[in-house]
């Protein structure tokens, strides 16, 4: 995948929005306002994705591309080198992973609008 597949496969779930609110490089998408993706476009492509604690050691120790969220919470986010040698699919899960905790934890009025 490169950033615009991940731009446009994030923006394909309901009530995502874009944007960038720390600076011009870090594409920042959020459902009814929580992060669950933020993608560097300078220099190297990087993903940063919230994951389940366990789950996320888990991918750091099967994958040398996965490594602790870079200036993010290390035990709840993780960050994917986007460099071809992670599968698209699976990449694609992972977003998903992350899109349904950050539902999963929304007050029930607002999953019911997802």
């Amino acid at each position: 995948m490169n950033a615009e597949d991940i731009r446009e496969y994030c923006l394909g779930k309901k009530e995502t929005t874009e944007s960038f609110p720390f600076d011009d490089t870090t594409l920042v998408f959020k459902v009814l306002n929580k992060m669950f993706a933020l993608v560097n476009l300078d220099g190297e492509l990087r993903l940063n994705l919230k994951c389940d604690p366990a789950k996320a050691i888990e991918l750091r120790e099967r994958y040398s591309s996965v490594i602790p969220g870079y200036h993010m919470n290390k035990k709840l986010w993780n960050t994917i080198l986007v460099n071809g040698s992670i599968d698209n699919n699976l990449l694609k899960e992972w977003i998903d992973d992350s899109y349904d905790l950050i539902v999963g934890k929304m007050p029930k009025k607002d999953r019911d609008l997802l």
